[in-house]
């Protein structure tokens, strides 16, 4: 069976599980799901085999009873012993279904000690990144608090005031990521705070547009013109930067010429979010790990190479507000990731009105 299976069964039963539904956080439920995964395949194994034992069992007991082997004259060294067929049956089957219980408790605990070298992995990336980001929150907020000054010493009507707002509103956005790494690494982030859909959409076409351009890559970013007004459950600077980060990978993995396309829609009591590229696909790593830290695949449509974070934390958030990211969908003809989450309150609008300017 592929790997792609059992990933997708492991995360069947990670879902089902009671304690991951009250998970938030992702390397946790990582952890969790390759336990999972390799407590399944462990005890399929194992299952099999005893299946496979009982099988014989069975089959040697019923070529016992055949009439040729009853009326078979004894030989000398033969010995002769009275069984139950039914009772023997009984007693093989439940030999077989407790040996597959205990095969499955031990390849349960096998996993876990077998998984134990990713969780220390994933705590020392933690510190890594609560470190690298210690260090960067205090020239950031010099730097903020120096844009401030300038900006305060532009007239409103200079040409060059509109620059000078969009750099401080930056370095604001990088001091709320640099936070929000702290916060995650150190597993304190707590799910909150609200995001408006169309001016999140907006700004990331405003901020992207010029990366697109410079890359020649065609940009087109909407929502469903009938679910304008839609509130999130996470903060605007977090949804700024999912959508940044998932915008940025699919421009990147694009050729020049391609197109990248950002489509919000609501299905339920979600927000989905999917980012389309006409790019060759993920290759050289499994989709589902392109969420790992550290972790990025290669692309011969690629036009740089990342370090495997953004998409991280992406993910990071997500998990935490009660959402997902995934990749729905990947190949020669591109890649469809899509972002969920929690639907607080949507204004639908006529259809008659038009999309973001």
């Amino acid at each position: 069976m592929s790997s792609s299976w059992w990933s997708s069964v492991a995360d069947a039963a990670t879902r089902w599980s009671f304690r991951s539904g009250q998970e938030r956080d992702p390397d946790r439920l990582a952890y969790r799901r390759s336990v999972i995964g390799i407590g399944l395949r462990v005890a399929v194994v194992s299952a099999a085999l005893v299946a496979a034992i009982i099988v014989l069992v069975v089959g040697y007991v019923l070529w016992q009873l055949t009439p040729g082997q009853v009326h078979e004259p004894p030989g000398p060294a033969d010995v002769h012993i009275t069984l139950d067929t039914v009772d023997l049956s009984i007693a093989v089957v439940g030999v077989g279904g407790f040996a597959i219980v205990l095969a499955g408790i031990a390849a349960w605990v096998i996993a876990r000690r077998a998984v134990r070298p990713i969780a220390e992995a994933a705590r020392v990336q933690r510190t890594f990144v609560a470190d690298a980001s210690h260090e960067l929150r205090t020239p950031l907020t010099v730097l903020h608090a120096r844009v401030q000054r300038l900006q305060k010493l532009t007239p409103a009507d200079d040409p060059r005031r509109d620059v000078v707002d969009e750099l401080r509103s930056d370095t604001r956005v990088l001091i709320d990521i640099v936070n929000d790494l702290l916060d995650a690494a150190a597993g304190t982030t707590e799910p909150g705070g609200t995001a408006d859909l169309d001016r999140a959409l907006t700004t990331v076409r405003r901020d992207m547009a010029v990366l697109a351009e410079e890359r020649q890559v065609h940009l087109d970013v909407r929502a469903d013109p009938g679910d304008t007004g839609a509130v999130v459950a996470v903060s605007e600077p977090q949804l700024h930067r999912c959508l940044v980060a998932l915008t940025d990978n699919a421009i990147g993995h694009t050729r020049p010429g391609g197109h990248v396309r950002v489509e919000a829609t609501t299905a339920g009591p979600s927000v989905v979010i999917r980012v389309t590229d006409d790019g060759s696909g993920i290759t050289g790593i499994a989709p589902t790990r392109v969420f790992d830290r550290f972790a990025h695949g290669t692309s011969a449509s690629a036009t740089r190479t990342g370090h495997g974070i953004g998409l991280a934390l992406v993910r990071d958030v997500a998990v935490r507000a009660g959402g997902d990211v995934t990749v729905e969908r990947t190949g020669p003809g591109g890649t469809v990731f899509a972002l969920r989450l929690p639907l607080l309150r949507s204004t639908p609008v006529p259809r008659d009105r038009e999309d973001h300017p």
